[in-house]
Formats: C-alpha cells, structure tokens, sequence
C-alpha cells in the first residue's frame, strides 16, 4: 500500500525472541560491571554469608560469581533462566519493593549476550542441577556437584555483539569498574564476605584482588574500602524526619578527594547514583570545600518501600523519591550541623603530610656533611621561644583588631592565656608561642604543636559571623564619614544595582554617582573604616559574575558574604601581639567549621609530639 508520496507504509511486525532479549539485555547489560552487580545482587537476596568473584579479560571473557546462599530448586532452574521470571516478588505490588533485584531480567539478558552456565542446589536437597543457555537456547537440565549454593558463569560477553563488544574500554579499565561496583555492594553488606580475584589469561593464574572477611561491622567495612583513615577524619550522623532515616559516615571538609568516586549513597541498602542525593551531599559541603574538591562521605537512607521507586531505571541505579524535597532537607541540615561542629577539626591526613616532610627534610640533611678544615656561620639568629609575640610599633591596635572583626570576643577572652602559662586541654588550640613569617601562628597545646594560618582563620571567623548578622537581619552598618566614589564598569555597576537590596541586608549601602561611579555610603561594621571599597565592590561583582543567575539565591548571598569575609580579615604579613594571636585562637575554638577557611583551605595543622620525637629519634 502506497501513501500520497509514493512510497510505501512499513507495515508492523513482531520482533522475533532473539531480538527482544538482546534489546533487553542493551538496557540492563551494560558492561561486565553490570553483571557483577545483577549476580552478587542475586547472592545478596539469596542470603549468602560469603561471596566469591573470579574475572579474566575485565570481565569479558570470563565472570563467575560463587555464593553459599539458599541456592534454586531444580525444577527452577529454565525457568530462572527466562525473561520476567523472579521469586522475589509476586507482582501485585510493584511499590513494595524489599529485595535488591525483583525485575527477573538479569539471567535472560546474560543469557542473550554470551554463554550462560548456572549450577544451583537448594537447602535441603541430596544434589546440584546446571542449566546453559547459549544463542537464546536454554539446554535441558544435567546434574552436577556442589554445595549448597549458587555458581553463575558468564563467558564471551558481547561476542554475539561484536559492535557492542568494541565499545568496551580497556581491561584495566572493566576491572576497576568491576571493583568499584563490588565495594559499594559490600558496605551495603557488612555481614557479608567478599573475595574478588582476577584469572590471568596468559597463565591461569589466580591474582586476589581484594576480601573483606565475614561479621564485619559497618564502620569497619566503610575502613575498608574507602581508607584506613577515614575513622579519624569521619563523623558519625544519625538523623531522622518521619518516616525517613538517615545514617551517614562524613568526612571533615580539610578530608577530602579529587573525585566523587569516594562518595557512597544507599537507599533501603541499595547503592544508587542519583542527582538528588549528590546535589544534596554537595549543598551540605557548601562553602567549605575548595574548588575542584570533593567531599567523602557515606550516606544510608532508611525509609518504607512506599515512599520510594526503585523501578525508575533498568540497572536500579536511580530511584525517585515520592517526597524529594525532604529527603534533600534532612541531608543538608543534618550533614551541616554535623559539620559545623567537626569542620573545628583538621585532618590528620594534613598532619601526616607535614610530618613527612619534615622526616624526608631531615633524610636528605643526613647526606650533607662538613669539608674538613671548613668554618660554617648560621644565617639569621635563633629565635627565643616568644619570638614575634612582643608587642611594637608594627603590630595592629586593639581597635584595630576589633574593626577587623577580633574585638566581639566572649568576656572570658579578657582571661586568655599568656605564653608563659602552661598548655592544658581547656584551649584545644593551646597558647600561642610565636609569630612565623608575620603568616602563622605557633601555639603549644597538650598534644603536642598547632599551626595556624592567620588570615584563613580569621577570615573563616569573620565569614561565619557575617552569615549569622544575614540569618538574623540584625545588621550593623558603620556610616563612612568620607564617601567613598568607586569607579566601576558598566558589567559591574549592572550586577551590583541588581544585587542592593541583599547588599543592603549585609550593610553595604551605595547609590549611583554619575556614569560609571557608584558610591558607597556605609560598610558593614565587622569588616571596618580600613577596608579598600574599589576593591571591595569589584570581588563581590566578580563572585556575582561566577555563581551566574542559574544559582541559587541562597548561594549567591553566601558568595559575596565570602568576598566581604576575605576583605575584612587579618592579612598575611600583619604583625600580631600575644593576646592578640591568643585571642584568635579562642575565637576559633567557638566558631563552626573553622577547620577550614571559606574557600576550603586548611586553618590549621596539628603536630603531635609524639611524632616530633619519631622525627629526633627518641621513641
């Protein structure tokens, strides 16, 4: 039948079963990763206590995956084997959804794209029974030996599909996917042992990846697969909000990775990848990580099989919340306020990383030795042990340092500690030593020695408490008694006029003067008469410019509280007294997330005097 232009209609057919199971298995076989997961997501329902995964080639050639869970009766067996065929849930109610696999694809698919071999016995039952299905042929049953369990075997992946198949990436590349799939499982089963090995194909010999042992708690399995020390670098968050309950691992911000690759999301167990969790993980990080940086964390999200669908996605690895807007609350506000507490602390990874420095310094010094009937003269003079803290001409007033935003200090400042007291756990960031460089202070606690970096501290300080005056709409604005006229290109005048009633709000108050001039009438009173209003006004255009109108208000605000923060701070090369380096820490020790300054930078290190003496040899 011709249509008016002469050609012919297609006409409707019926795909024929080979076919339809290899369009299939394109949605839920992606790679050998995939595979992995849909067999030891299998293992996992069935119960096993211990899991065992051989590959050769990236999985390509070969994956077999062994578990000694409640294995599949007999008669089962082609069935299992067979599209939408599943014991894990009756199909009455898809949104009751309580096992990891449930859509009775993953063997059909497999099955459709390589050599399938599934060896079961069930508890209870004298012998094993195989199945192979090769080219959509399912073979009649044959018996077999094993234990009670379950072995599947996949060989040939994609050599029916060899388009398919080049579109693979190197084996290296399929064996880390495989690894990073079995590591997310494996936090989501403590309980559960797990023994990745490689076939060499070259040899046949066996090369083990990695195990987890059996009866692990949570904590340590989370160890043992992100890091040994993510303990220490970690806390522990539980919150809830309705029916919905949250269980998290977080890493302080200074604890961070170049990648997302170390964040982990579960939902009812199930490892997911989903846009709404991680841009939730990320506005919980906001502000305190330093661009280009990722935060690690691990996050359980515990809620009735109701409130979620697991049925978004043929790989299971997106879901869709029915209320998404809560679930995202209940992550910021819970990993915030986690946080701001622990964001005080600094990563020990920093303090490990100073002290191998300093070890490899005195390493390379070992090798230099004096020429015989050679002098040597020091450069320099040693400094006392409160060097840099006494007071003079260079050193900043105290109404300075409360224009700069030191002055609001808590009353028991007044009782701060001198350098002559002795370090007690009452000043976690200890007494202050000595000034280095006029860039660092050196304190002295009951561990062992701080190092603070002045202007990121104060700036953190400064930043928190600008964003608590925003929250509060209780801002104090200092009226310049001089305005101040700022030239400024049309660009910039064009962001800040449409930004004002916010910069209002913050109290940076200015009004349009001629073309191309703007001027500023008041500062907010924390940043001080000493701050460069050019300077000030063309920074906050600029975070304007990078956060763009697509972000967030809340964010934007945060952006500019930022620039202001940074201008109204102690700068590098400022000469402080010893109250007023004490001062700073005691600020520190009380204000949320001062671990690191607001562009994710390091505040502070700790050098425990335990490895000060590894590194002198006394031990």
């Amino acid at each position: 039948m011709e249509n008016d232009t002469g050609h012919s209609v297609p006409r409707v057919r019926r795909l024929d079963s080979a076919s339809v199971n290899r369009i299939a298995a394109g949605e839920v076989i992606e790679r050998p990763a995939s595979v992995v997961k849909e067999l030891v997501e299998n293992a996992m329902d069935a119960k096993a206590r211990h899991i065992e995964i051989h590959y050769s080639q990236g999985g390509k050639s070969l994956i077999r995956v062994t578990d000694n869970g409640w294995g599949i009766e007999s008669e089962d067996l082609p069935l299992a084997v067979s599209r939408h065929a599943t014991s894990k849930i009756d199909g009455s109610d898809l949104m009751n959804i309580r096992s990891l696999g449930f859509r009775g694809e993953a063997l059909a698919s497999m099955g459709a794209v390589g050599c399938l071999t599934v060896t079961s016995r069930a508890a209870g039952t004298d012998c094993a029974h195989m199945v192979v299905v090769e080219n959509n042929e399912i073979s009649s049953l044959r018996p077999a030996a094993l234990a009670v369990g379950t072995v599947v075997e996949l060989t040939g992946l994609f050599t029916s599909m060899p388009a398919r198949l080049k579109f693979l990436r190197t084996d290296r590349a399929e064996s880390g996917a495989i690894a990073a799939v079995l590591r997310s499982l494996a936090m989501a089963s403590p309980q559960t042992g797990f023994d990745l090995r490689e076939i060499r194909p070259h040899d046949q010999t066996v090369r083990r990846v990695f195990q987890y042992g059996t009866g692990s708690n949570l904590l340590e399995r989370i160890n043992a697969v992100i890091g040994g020390d993510f303990t220490d670098n970690c806390c522990e968050i539980h919150a809830e909000r309705g029916e919905i309950k949250l269980h998290a691992f977080a890493a302080i911000p200074t604890y961070n990775r170049g990648s997302s690759t170390a964040q982990h999301l579960f939902v009812n167990d199930r490892p997911v990848r989903d846009k709404l969790l991680f841009g939730a993980l990320r506005a919980a990080y906001a502000g305190l990580l330093p661009p280009g940086r990722y935060p690690v964390a691990t996050v359980f999200l515990t809620c009735a099989p109701h409130l979620v669908d697991v049925n978004v996605h043929p790989a299971k690895t997106e879901v869709r919340f029915r209320n998404p807007s809560e679930i995202r609350a209940l992550i910021v506000s819970a990993l915030r306020d986690a946080l701001s507490v622990a964001g005080q602390r600094s990563a020990t990874s920093l303090s490990h990383s100073l002290g191998t420095a300093w070890q490899d310094r005195t390493v390379s010094q070992q090798h230099h030795y004096r020429e015989p009937g050679k002098s040597y003269q020091l450069r320099g003079t040693i400094p006392s042990p409160v060097a840099g803290v006494q007071s003079d001409s260079s050193v900043i007033s105290d109404r300075a340092i409360q224009q700069s935003g030191l002055g609001d200090f808590p009353p028991w400042v007044e009782q701060a500690p001198t350098e002559d007291d002795v370090p007690s756990d009452d000043y976690p960031l200890g007494i202050a030593r000595m000034q280095l460089q006029n860039l660092f202070i050196l304190a002295e606690n009951s561990r062992g020695i701080v190092i603070v970096d002045q202007h990121a501290a104060h700036e953190r300080i400064v930043y928190e408490e600008l964003k608590t005056i925003f929250a509060s709409e209780d801002t104090q604005a200092q009226l310049l008694l001089v305005p101040d006229v700022v030239s400024l290109s049309d660009d910039d005048r064009s962001l800040l006029e449409s930004f004002r009633d916010n910069l209002a709000r913050m109290g940076l108050e200015f009004e349009s003067f001629g073309q191309g001039a703007v001027c500023v009438r008041t500062l907010p009173a924390i940043l001080g008469n000493a701050t460069d209003c050019a300077s000030l006004l063309r920074d906050i255009a600029d975070s304007l410019r990078e956060t763009g109108e697509a972000q967030a208000l809340e964010q934007r605000i945060h952006t500019v509280i930022s620039s202001m923060a940074c201008h109204g701070s102690i700068r590098a090369g400022r000469r402080l007294s010893g109250n007023e380096m004490n001062a700073l820490l005691r600020a520190m020790e009380t204000t949320p997330n001062s671990g690191q300054c607001n562009h994710g930078r390091p505040t502070w290190i700790q050098l425990n005097l335990k490895d000060i003496k590894k590194l002198f040899g006394r031990r």
